[in-house]
């Protein structure tokens, strides 16, 4: 499985950002797909994942109510709306893919999913 991300850039405080992310390959292999993040000098972090069976959509706290993840498994497509956006999201924003049917306590562990994208730079300005 690929994973091509695209969509960050550079946006003011307030703003708002839409991510996309494709797969490609083995596609029908994959049941959840999410998104992290890594800011220069810390760790990967959870931000949110939608589970293909059922639509279930996990959340990291920090991020609910301003981000939605959305999805279309027939195209294999995942993507990261969001809002409200503050200077601390800066990140490069990474889409990750998992065989599994991820429930709450998983879907934020990163060994988790199996293939990982490039990532794409999100850069929040004050």
């Amino acid at each position: 499985v690929q994973l091509q991300a695209s969509g960050g850039g550079l946006v003011q405080a307030g703003g708002s950002l839409r991510l996309s992310c494709r797969a490609s390959g083995r596609t029908f292999s994959i049941n959840t797909m999410g998104w992290f993040r890594q800011a220069p000098g810390k760790e990967r972090e959870f931000v949110a994942a939608i589970r293909w069976s059922g639509r279930k959509t996990y959340y990291t706290d920090f991020v609910k109510g301003r981000f939605t993840i959305s999805g279309d498994n027939a195209k294999s497509t995942v993507e990261l709306q969001m809002n409200t956006l503050k200077p601390e999201d800066t990140a490069v924003y990474l889409c990750a893919s998992s065989a599994m049917r991820m429930i709450t306590s998983a879907a934020p562990i990163a060994s988790y999913y199996d293939y990982w994208g490039q990532g794409t730079l999100v850069t929040v300005s004050s």
